[in-house]
């Protein structure tokens, strides 16, 4: 089974239809049990850094994430369900995350003496290639250069090199997807990406413990 996990933000139908798509039976939830239960968890979110974390903590699913990953489960984590795995973000103040990557997440500096011209506006938004360092089962058939849709302003940093998958340029070559063990987090929007976000949302279905 795979569970959505539900916390009051975030694109949970759409991520559920396009799992829906690809023949797989995901739930939308916040019960502990439940996603306890799944064998696939998946963690979305749209908005801001601090408001997803207050309501990860105020639904009681702020120790979710980590004890499912370290039990082995599948996860998937989507846009800012990637953003909250690391150790902290500098999005409206300095906000401690979830820590179970290592690393922060920044804004793109547009301006003058910035990383990014002026020319390229913030929210990063639309469709932009990736580069793939790295192919974890969810990456199998995405093509170096395969397009995805994107819709952010801020970027993670990992510590580790290592847990890179995939990169992405916008002013600055920013990590778009990171791999560790059974741990799969995308920057980009995969239920938005048509037939290459569709085929990721497959694979990591098909992956089986």
């Amino acid at each position: 089974m795979i569970a959505i996990i539900d916390y009051g933000m975030g694109n949970l139908r759409s991520v559920q239809k396009g799992f829906e798509k690809v023949g797989h039976n995901a739930v939308v939830t916040s019960d502990k049990a439940t996603i306890m239960d799944a064998s696939h968890i998946v963690l979305p979110g749209v908005g801001a850094f601090p408001d997803c974390m207050r309501n990860l903590e105020e639904k009681g699913l702020l120790d979710i994430v980590p004890k499912v990953i370290n039990s082995g489960r599948f996860f998937l984590g989507i846009c800012l369900g990637l953003q909250l795995l690391f150790t902290e973000s500098e999005e409206f103040g300095i906000h401690k995350g979830l820590d179970i990557i290592k690393g922060r997440v920044v804004r793109f500096n547009v301006g003058a003496y910035g990383h990014t011209p002026l020319h390229l506006k913030v929210p990063h938004m639309g469709w932009n290639t990736v580069a793939v360092k790295k192919r974890p089962s969810a990456l199998e058939g995405t093509e170096e250069g395969s397009y995805f849709y994107f819709v952010h302003s801020y970027y993670v940093v990992p510590e580790d090199e290592n847990v890179v998958a995939t990169t992405t340029g916008y002013g600055v070559e920013f990590a778009s997807s990171i791999c560790k063990d059974n741990l799969f987090a995308t920057q980009f929007h995969p239920e938005k990406s048509q037939e290459k976000g569709l085929r990721i949302l497959k694979n990591f279905g098909d992956i089986k413990g």
